[in-house]
């Protein structure tokens, strides 16, 4: 792409564009960042900083097309990145740059990806107040919540991050905000997912089109942890750069008081969130390799079987912000088989919810149902009520994972081809812990409703000895004559929550 008259280095200097954020001693880093994106040359006192940060000797002499930028906290990435995708859609989109590959008619975005819609507010305020220059403010056309329209036929649009938002779109280039910390159940890994989405929305504005990934680190996988990988302190046309907190804002020093509480609270998590390293004590739980080499393929539920004896396993949810998820297997020689999944999401009310399950429970020739304490009283109380025992597991969530791991690593499991379960597994994180055994959990802002009761059932099931079968016919026994006259299930209006089968 031919270099737009003002490069981004000169825009983030300019009193009359992005000058007034970036003046300063602390924005010197950033300023050896913003050159070397696009390729402009380096002195040697900013080649030796650009090494420092890359790993490589030689500086790049044409426009990157990918930039992924691996910083602590407080680094100011969030302005950076609106500024970013303010001045790419406006003062490098043309009229050598973007604007003359678009056909009449067409309409190209640059696109700002955020972890969640409170970090998407915070840089589409930082990139409202850029558009209030008067330099750009005779560009916009219109704005939204989530997008501003331009003249010159472009739009910046900052939304979280969903596969679906980039495709029919013509991308001319997008930012990957906090990219290191996307979670959602719609796929095990939504930033590869997003990535391979994105990659043909910008087929057409190549060479030029940018792709800018933009995050402190987290676990050693995904795909800001594989770029780092592959390419870091390697030549080529994708760069990566990787800097603590302390070094890309100097106004947060190594010694500073909230970064030392940091660290003696919790090295790893410090070391992380403002040492820019990637954590080692965090690993991926299960493989989606191992998962779906468990999956029956095209079986969605199971029918219940008079001759067969089943387990069934509650994680149960207060009802406004976490699923209420139920688990059915059985043993078939030594395989555990899973045979009924069922989620009821948010808002609903968890007395229907019960009802709903304890009539599947029904189906299955189950009158008792194994859980976690969670709301340990009302939960039992709550299935005791219509004739069902709740039974505590006796295994905390971690646990129960643990003995989950061995069976599913071994093929001894038969899963339902339920593709919420197999994403939720496979974004399973382990951590480490001194002194203790390791933990298992969803990561942070992820959900593991379904893969707990999944977990919980088939590790239930697989201790399905001598004894345990004495246990469960036991514990059947003690279920009052009658206990299934149960109340009529509410009206759908009443119940509220929305269920899911598998």
């Amino acid at each position: 792409m031919t270099m737009p008259a003002i490069s981004y280095s000169q825009a983030c200097r300019d009193p009359n564009l992005f000058g007034e954020w970036f003046a300063g001693d602390s924005w010197a880093t950033w300023r050896v960042i913003d050159k070397a994106m696009f390729g402009e040359p380096l002195d040697d006192a900013e080649l030796a900083i650009f090494t420092e940060l890359t790993g490589r000797d030689a500086a790049p002499t044409q426009q990157a097309r990918e930039v992924w930028i691996i910083a602590g906290r407080r680094s100011g990435k969030d302005i950076k990145t609106a500024s970013v995708a303010a001045y790419l859609a406006t003062i490098a989109a043309g009229p050598l740059g973007f604007l003359r590959r678009l056909k009449p008619g067409e309409r190209g975005v640059v696109q700002v990806l955020a972890v969640d819609r409170d970090q998407a507010k915070v840089c589409m305020g930082y990139l409202l107040a850029f558009f209030e220059l008067p330099l750009l403010k005779q560009m916009v056309k219109s704005s939204s919540a989530d997008s501003v329209e331009l003249t010159n036929g472009l739009a910046v649009e900052i939304t979280t991050n969903d596969q679906r938002r980039v495709r029919g779109r013509t991308v001319v280039a997008v930012i990957f905000d906090e990219v290191a910390h996307w979670r959602g159940d719609d796929a095990a890994n939504p930033d590869e997912a997003v990535y391979q989405a994105v990659k043909p929305a910008m087929a057409t504005m190549l060479p030029g089109a940018m792709l800018i990934g933009i995050s402190s680190p987290h676990a050693r996988s995904g795909l800001l942890y594989r770029k780092y990988r592959d390419s870091y302190g390697k030549d080529g046309n994708t760069l990566v750069i990787k800097a603590p907190t302390w070094v890309m804002n100097p106004t947060v020093p190594r010694d500073s008081e909230i970064i030392g509480e940091a660290f003696d609270a919790d090295p790893a998590w410090a070391s992380a969130e403002y040492g820019a390293e990637f954590r080692t004590d965090i690993e991926a739980f299960l493989s989606r390799e191992v998962i779906e080499a468990c999956v029956d393929q095209g079986v969605r539920e199971r029918l219940p079987d008079r001759n067969k004896r089943y387990i069934g396993f509650v994680d149960p949810s207060g009802g406004s912000s976490d699923s209420m998820t139920l688990a059915v297997a059985h043993i078939e020689g030594k395989t555990v088989v899973l045979d009924c999944i069922r989620e009821i999401t948010p808002p609903f009310s968890p007395q229907a919810a019960v009802i709903e399950f304890v009539a599947t429970l029904r189906d299955y020739q189950l009158s008792m149902v194994f859980g976690d304490n969670y709301g340990a009283q009302w939960v039992q109380e709550a299935f005791r009520k219509i004739g069902c025992a709740y039974e505590l597991a006796g295994r905390a969530k971690s646990a129960l994972y643990l003995d989950f791991l061995p069976i599913a690593n071994s093929g001894a499991v038969a899963l339902l081809d339920h593709k919420k379960m197999v994403n939720q597994f496979t974004a399973l994180e382990r951590r480490s812990q001194r002194g203790s055994r390791d933990s298992v959990d969803h990561p942070r802002g992820g959900h593991d409703d379904i893969a707990n009761a999944v977990a919980g059932a088939v590790a239930i099931a697989a201790r399905n000895t001598t004894s345990f079968a004495e246990f469960m016919s036991r514990k059947q026994q003690e279920i009052p004559p009658g206990c299934w006259l149960m109340p009529p299930l509410p009206d759908a209006r009443e119940r509220r929550g929305r269920i899911e089968i598998g």
